[in-house]
């Protein structure tokens, strides 16, 4: 991995993981704001919990070194979780500016996910020689 890859790569994972851990956390304790946000966009308030733990269990799945399986879970999470919010958003009829912060999550993952290190990826089936 050359250096401007390695730097992209850190980059991205720590605004992602600094995006979800507080966002996880704004979730897990029901702050008043984002329990209203929820329910606008018609989910029940204990969803509020269950994103916010799967959220911080996917920053500490991301940044663990090894484990490359898991952090792909992670990773899916993350971007079933943020274009979830995109498309609850649009359904709704949100304005643009609600859009910001799930897409820039998702182009995070994206960037995180592709510009990660060898040694924190699944070995491929097709890359195994026979």
């Amino acid at each position: 991995m050359n250096k401007r890859n390695k730097i992209i790569y850190w980059i991205a994972t720590i605004w992602l993981s600094l995006g979800m851990v507080s966002t996880g956390v704004v979730q897990l304790l029901k702050v008043k704001d984002e329990a209203a946000l929820f329910s606008h966009l018609g989910y029940p308030s204990y969803l509020l919990t269950i994103i916010g733990a799967w959220k911080i269990a996917g920053v500490i799945a991301v940044l663990l070194p090894k484990m490359p399986v898991l952090k792909e879970w992670a990773y899916a999470g993350f971007f079933f979780t943020m274009t979830g919010a995109v498309f609850s958003h649009a359904a709704v009829g949100d304005a643009a500016k609600e859009f910001f912060g799930p897409v820039l999550l998702i182009v995070l993952t994206l960037l995180s996910w592709y510009f990660r290190p060898a040694n924190r990826k699944t070995i491929s089936l097709t890359s195994v020689k026979a």
